[in-house]
């Protein structure tokens, strides 16, 4: 009402002047009558939005509103309803947060690669950058070697049938040259300080004790030695290219010895090769890459918690990987407690052609996304990134069914849920954000406070209902109301 009143006394005004000038005008060329003078139309006063106190977004099951701001006011006050609090308290502390995001695996370098420049550069922005636009991927995972999504099986030294090179004299990147490690330059560019962590399906075949197959076998322990010196040959070669490994972990999926290629490890086996090979290897080449146990399921948890028994190989490793095929994500902290100065990472979890949007995304937000976060875990990252309509590339025996977040058909880029259950946590929580209190009941929640000062609340509702709650803050509260089958992620 003041900016209306304020805009008519203008208006008036400007008109009298107008109207005074005219007719001093007329008078000087000799009189005449004066035409009327009519004030500017004054446009309407649109009234601003309603400031809020809280910014936020959500993702619906239903698809009908995905990663959208939202504009309805949430503002905290003292007065008190019938509605349940999410108490949030930033000063009790847990975690650091390294990051969120996926594996680049050969195959989605690949389909990546063959979009158009201008289409893979504004994705390339939208993926890894931090504007307005971008969803702020901090943290990636990728192969050493071949995955079993990546285009054909291979190794960094592979060699003929019936031959050997312990001195890995032919050791090379060749095949990840392409694609992969080009790739990673431009992300590098958008985002220099992305994390990365890589990790292998397989040593080259001749390092195994069936030496014919990429898939399966065991590690020969007469290759040890070589085999941490493929590690650090592969460090070294990165570096080379400008990239920094942040970690590794010896073995994806130690246990697992039925995807091509592959390796099965031992726990002891594990622990005997960092702490007699591994380690060492590291230390002499004055690598200060970290050494992550397991990357394997949590219902076998007694893996991890037997390479860290073993007082020589406790000293080389960070922490421990998990993914989530098989057990509960509590089991996190089962780990996390054994050892409480060794850190704990969540590494992989799939998204199947099979599955529904809305399932996947009340699944992985409340295990993935929030459960890990809740039970220690320093990264959260969903499986493949990209892959083609078809589901590939993928090596004979790898994954048929595994979605990428993106779906890429020539110039075409759908955002599947993967996309979306990432993007809800990269976008608005930043490396070096620590977990903070968030109580949890009907609704998921996890909070963190950024390296900016301002506080995150990812809240995931997986009910057919909606939820009223109050988010609340240094003995205030915001009342909300969040919809059926949603995450919302709020800022303030």
């Amino acid at each position: 009402m003041r900016k209306t009143f304020l805009n008519y006394l203008f208006v008036s005004a400007a008109a009298l002047a107008m109207g005074i000038s005219g007719c001093s005008k007329s008078s000087d060329v000799g009189g005449g009558t004066t035409p009327p003078v009519t004030p500017p139309v004054t446009p309407p006063v649109t009234p601003p939005a309603a400031a809020s106190d809280v910014e936020y977004w959500r993702t619906s099951g239903d698809k009908s509103v995905l990663l959208a701001k939202q504009t309805t006011a949430i503002n905290f006050v003292s007065t008190t309803n019938s509605s349940p609090t999410i108490t949030v308290d930033s000063t009790v502390k847990f975690q650091t947060v390294d990051g969120f995001g996926y594996t680049l695996t050969q195959g989605s370098a690949f389909v990546i690669n063959q979009l158009p420049a201008t289409t893979k550069a504004q994705l390339l922005t939208e993926l890894f950058g931090s504007g307005e636009g971008s969803i702020g991927i901090s943290y990636l995972r990728i192969g050493i070697g071949a995955t079993d999504l990546s285009g054909t099986v291979f190794s960094y030294n592979d060699m003929p049938a019936g031959q050997t090179d312990p001195t890995l004299a032919n050791f090379s990147l060749a095949d990840d040259a392409t694609h992969v490690v080009p790739l990673l330059k431009e992300i590098l560019a958008i985002n220099p300080n992305i994390k990365i962590l890589g990790s292998p399906w397989s040593p080259p075949v001749w390092m195994k004790i069936n030496t014919t197959t990429a898939k399966g076998g065991n590690l020969n322990p007469i290759y040890y030695q070589a085999y941490a010196n493929y590690f650090v040959k592969f460090i070294q070669a990165m570096k080379a290219q400008g990239i920094t490994i942040d970690a590794i972990t010896p073995q994806n999926e130690p246990l697992n010895a039925d995807n091509t290629p592959s390796l099965y490890m031992s726990a002891l086996d594990q622990a005997a090769f960092i702490k007699n090979n591994l380690g060492p290897a590291f230390a002499a080449a004055n690598i200060t890459t970290k050494i992550i146990a397991y990357d394997h399921n949590l219902d076998q948890i007694v893996y991890p918690i037997t390479v860290l028994d073993d007082a020589g190989a406790r000293p080389y490793v960070d922490g421990s990987a998990f993914h989530l095929y098989g057990g509960d994500i509590s089991s996190m902290s089962l780990v996390h407690n054994a050892y409480p100065t060794k850190n704990v990472y969540f590494t992989e979890q799939w998204t199947s052609s099979a599955g529904s949007f809305k399932d996947d995304l009340n699944w992985h937000l409340r295990n993935v996304i929030i459960g890990s976060m809740r039970n220690w875990s320093k990264i959260a990252l969903e499986w493949n990134l990209a892959n083609d309509a078809t589901f590939g590339p993928h090596t004979p025996g790898g994954c048929t069914q595994c979605m990428g977040a993106l779906t890429i058909s020539g110039s075409s880029i759908t955002r599947n849920v993967g996309y979306y259950i990432v993007a809800q946590a990269s976008k608005f929580v930043p490396a070096g954000s620590v977990r903070i209190m968030s109580n949890t009941g009907n609704l998921q929640t996890a909070a963190f406070l950024r390296p900016d000062g301002k506080k995150v609340l990812i809240v995931s509702n997986d009910a057919a209902t909606d939820q009223s709650f109050n988010i609340g803050y240094k003995n205030k509260i915001g009342n909300t109301t969040i919809a059926a089958n949603s995450v919302v992620t709020y800022i303030w």
